[in-house]
């Protein structure tokens, strides 16, 4: 988890927190496989193995001081692509609505003409927020849990309402950290519009 407040970003690539970040990437078309034939619960081990991965890859990074740009790049890309692999694999077996991979494609799709702005003015990803950490971290603990909805008696019962909680949590801080990543965005291509329109 890389967040304000942390030590200077380097441009190492060969690190310890990167080949962490690394692992969690390749572990995403196992777990693509693993929800397509429904083996729920290796589907949940690695959902869970990848949370841990995800708090080592940040600890190791403050730890070795080793913050990377390229960490900086690969940390969000394993999250975001843990959570779109899970959504369709649970719309797809109709465990969860439609409606909400579009929620959250439209966020990502969004966030992407956002950041492609930045890029042509010369900008890189702003830093991650801890809105926008919390809601993620919330999707990726509301998945398990609806992927154990599928389970018989009160434990499948439990594990669907508290899915379905941390979504809608998920969801609304999802939204605002990237509501907000768009205004930090406009402040930084607004300033650099009036600077271009000045009369030298």
């Amino acid at each position: 988890m890389y967040v304000s407040g942390e030590p200077p970003v380097g441009n190492a690539i060969w690190t310890w927190p990167n080949a962490v970040s690394l692992l969690r990437l390749l572990l995403v078309p196992v777990f693509a496989v693993l929800i397509w034939h429904e083996h729920d619960w290796w589907a949940i081990g690695v959902l869970m193995f990848s949370g841990f991965t995800d708090w080592l890859d940040g600890w190791l990074a403050r730890r070795l001081n080793q913050t990377s740009k390229l960490g900086q790049m690969l940390d969000p890309a394993a999250d975001r692509l843990y959570i779109l692999v899970t959504l369709i694999g649970l719309a797809w077996r109709e465990m969860v609505p439609w409606w909400l991979v579009a929620v959250i494609l439209i966020r990502e799709l969004f966030l992407s003409v956002v950041l492609l702005a930045l890029l042509r003015k010369g900008y890189g990803p702003l830093e991650v927020n801890y809105v926008g950490k919390a809601g993620t971290l919330c999707l990726l603990y509301a998945f398990p849990m609806l992927l154990g909805s599928s389970l018989d008696g009160w434990v499948g019962t439990a594990a669907y309402v508290g899915g379905w909680a941390f979504s809608w949590w998920g969801i609304g801080l999802y939204w605002l950290a990237g509501v907000t990543y768009t205004i930090q965005a406009w402040s930084l291509l607004r300033v650099d519009g009036d600077t271009a329109a000045t009369p030298a």
